[in-house]
This record gives C-alpha cells, structure tokens and sequence, in this order.
C-alpha cells in the first residue's frame, strides 16, 4: 500500500478499501462490523496501512483510539435462547451417518462467539441460555419460562411446538426464529407474524433443484417418494416446483420396500425402476436417508439421481468453500470438532441476524430488532456470495441453495438466466403474490 497522495484524502482512500473488501467478503477481521464509519476507518488502518514514519504512525493510532472511544460506553445485554425438543431420529437401514448430538446448538454457539468479537469494540454482551426438553417433556412450561428470561428465541422443535410457543402470550412480543423444520405451511397459511425462519423450506429447495434441470436441459423427471410424512411433503413440493418450472414429470413412484437394501439393492432398484417412462432425471425424496443412498448406479436406466441423494439442495455443507466460506468451517470445525451441517447453520444465521440488528441500532429492544431486521437496510453476510435478508411477507431468510455431491458443489442457485423484478433469491420459493401469509400484513 503506497502513501496516500495529497489530492486524496485518506478517508476516501480507506472508504474505497473497506468497500472492495466487503464486496468480496475479505474481511480482515472476523466478525467486525465494517458499517459504522468511524470504526471503518480504524479498523482498516490497524489493517492494511504500513508504517511510513513514526510520526505518521503514532498520529493514526491516536486517531484510532479515538474512533473507538467516541461510541457510547453504555453496555446492552442481549439474552437469546435455544429451546430444542429432543426428538429421537427415524429408524434407518445404515447407521454410518449419526447425526450429531448437538447439531443446530452449535451453530448457535458460533453465532454467539462472532457475535461477542464485535460486541466487544461496542459494548455488547451477549449471552446464549440452552436448554432441551425431552421427547415428552412439557416444551410450553420450558418456553414460559425462557420467555421470561429473554424475547428471542431459537427454537428446534417440530411445526406443532412452533406453532404452540409461537401462540403464546408470553410470544407476542417476542422475536422467535425456526431453525429445523423446513414445512412450506409454516411460510405459509399457518405463518406467525413473530417467527422468523432461517431454514430453506422445501419449495425453496425443491426450486433449486428444478431450477438446474432447466438449466441443464432434463425436463423430464421421475420421481420416488417413501412413505414417511416428510418424504411426501418434500415430493408434493418437488411436484409443484415441476409444474412452476415447466418440467414434466413423467411418473411418481411409492418406496414401500421393507427389505434390507444394503443386500438387495442390486436386485431390487432395477425391478422397481424398469417400468419407469424415459426420463433425463430420477428424483428422490427420503428425508430421513434411509434407501435413498442405495439407488444410484442400481437402476435400470443410467439416469442422474438427485433429491435426497445424489445431487442435492441443502443450506449448507462441509463442501462449501467460496465466498470466504472456508473461514466459516474452519471456525465452526475449531468449535464443535465436526463439519456445519444445514441446521448448524440456520440457526448460526439467526444469532447472527440478531447481532447484525443490534450493531445497527445499538439497542437491544425486541420490537426496534425485529422491524430492522424486516426492513431495507438490513442484510447479513452469509458466505454465499449474496447478501442475505428476510422477506416481509412471511418471515423467510432469503438465501442461495447449493446443489452439492458428498464432495463438491455442483451449482448455487439462483441459477444464471432466472431473473425476478425484485430480487433473484425470490425465484426460490413462495414469492410475494403466492404467499398466503396474512400476519405480517403489508409489511
């Protein structure tokens, strides 16, 4: 970096640096907020500038000094809680894939740590209060009585407890944030004006994935759904994405096998899969993973397998690495001693949506957090090469889907070529004149 010129100022000259920085998210600093000006300018001279003289080395530090003093030296505490129901996993073919103990609680605990870097050069505290009910534990007492502690509320539960803790008086001013289930009513009919959610619901990855078969020219779909609750809302999903991208979906198949897969496989899938019409894509949808990973290379037409296997829509994964992406697993890696998952980081981006809210207003009142966090200004960086916000017409985090395999990322959609007269990211899922949420009013 050479000496700033006498015809350029050295606020223009910073200004320019931090701008080209944030644009390609290289921030030199984890987790310090670059949107207050002051601080800006301090942070990127610790950063980038080289000590030309002492004279000028000494006359910036004392600048710095005072761009951080200047801020009000009042603390705000800020309280989030992370209520989970313990809800024990299906029953599945292969245990090679356990899911994690405390998935979702420590993508929270790394929005909390990044969180606490920027807090620290503000005067924000902020404090994470964990606790899980068991499976038939009494989810509304444990939600009262957090309630009482703090108004912001991460909660890991199914649609019904939602809905129950949403409904409550002790709620209705409270800001509470979805970070597990990805059920479409819930951004839908069945939406609250006090729940926000930062999981992709299924339409919106049910959209990604049509989105690439539009792309890649393979209009033609078959389809295999099991029979659990959440194979069939992922399938009428997949279905409605099929008609609003203008595929075709040539025929819809039930998995009802109770057979052991990791034996049969090779007999069973061409079987089931002969009588399917041509095809260019099989689609499978199997929440829990429980046959899905057997299908691939076993049917009876080499087709692409996609869904719940194969090619897959997620919120996150450990093959996501651009867009300073790999700064973000490194860390969470560092924390929890295994890879972000999608949950991780649904629920990493809701405590680092609260602190983005409170960075910007310097307040820590619910109702001031919620209304920015709603509104123009607001944006979060996600490490997905988009500024993340939330729509004001059903509470949903807009966000890119990657499309990965177990080993690389295939596509990030929004695929190039769809457009929106708004915003691409609303091209996943419901958009404004399809939704029908009625609680967040015109907002």
């Amino acid at each position: 970096m050479s000496p700033p010129r006498r015809d350029e100022p050295v606020y223009d000259k910073l200004s320019h640096s931090i701008q080209s920085m944030r644009a390609k998210n290289q921030y030199p600093l984890v987790g310090i907020d670059f949107g207050i000006p002051l601080l800006q300018i301090c942070v990127a001279v610790l950063a980038q500038a080289r000590v030309y003289a002492m004279l000028r080395w000494i006359s910036m530090a004392l600048f710095c000094l005072k761009c951080v003093t200047a801020y009000p030296a009042d603390p705000i505490d800020i309280s989030i809680g992370y209520l989970q129901r313990e809800v024990p996993p299906p029953a599945v073919l292969s245990n090679l894939d356990p899911l994690p103990e405390d998935e979702g609680l420590a993508g929270a605990r790394l929005g909390l740590a990044d969180n606490a870097t920027t807090g620290r050069f503000l005067g924000h505290n902020y404090t994470l209060e964990e606790q899980i009910v068991a499976q038939d534990g009494d989810i509304l007492a444990a939600a009262r009585t957090m309630l009482a502690q703090s108004k912001l509320l991460l909660l890991d539960m199914p649609k019904d407890d939602l809905l129950a803790i949403a409904d409550l008086p002790e709620a209705k001013d409270a800001v509470l944030f979805n970070v597990s289930d990805a059920d479409n009513g819930l951004r839908r009919d069945a939406c609250r004006a006090n729940l926000l959610h930062t999981l992709p619901s299924r339409a919106m990855l049910a959209d990604s994935l049509a989105q690439f078969a539009v792309w890649k020219k393979w209009p033609r779909w078959a389809l295999v759904a099991g029979a659990r609750e959440g194979d069939q809302a992922f399938a009428a999903a997949l279905e409605q994405s099929a008609t609003k991208f203008r595929l075709r979906l040539v025929e819809r198949k039930d998995w009802t096998f109770d057979a052991d897969m990791r034996r049969n496989a090779a007999r069973e899938v061409p079987l089931f899969t002969q009588d399917l019409p041509d095809h260019d894509m099989l689609i499978i949808a199997d929440e829990a993973d429980d046959y899905a990973r057997y299908i691939a290379y076993q049917t009876w037409q080499p087709r692409p397998v996609a869904g719940s296997s194969g090619l897959t829509p997620v919120a996150w994964s450990r093959v996501v690495e651009q867009h300073g992406a790999a700064q973000l697993q490194s860390r969470f890696a560092k924390l929890a001693e295994r890879s972000m998952r999608s949950i991780d980081y649904a629920a990493w981006a809701a405590v680092r949506s609260v602190g983005e809210a409170v960075t910007r207003t310097a307040t820590g009142e619910v109702t001031t957090l919620r209304d920015y966090m709603l509104g123009e200004q607001f944006e979060l960086a996600g490490f997905k090469g988009r500024k993340l916000t939330f729509r004001t017409w059903n509470g949903q985090l807009r966000q890119p889907i990657p499309l990965v395999t177990q080993r690389a990322v295939v596509a990030l959609a929004p695929l190039e070529g769809f457009l929106h007269q708004f915003n691409e990211l609303d091209t996943l899922g419901v958009d404004r004149p399809e939704s029908s949420c009625a609680a967040f009013g015109s907002q």
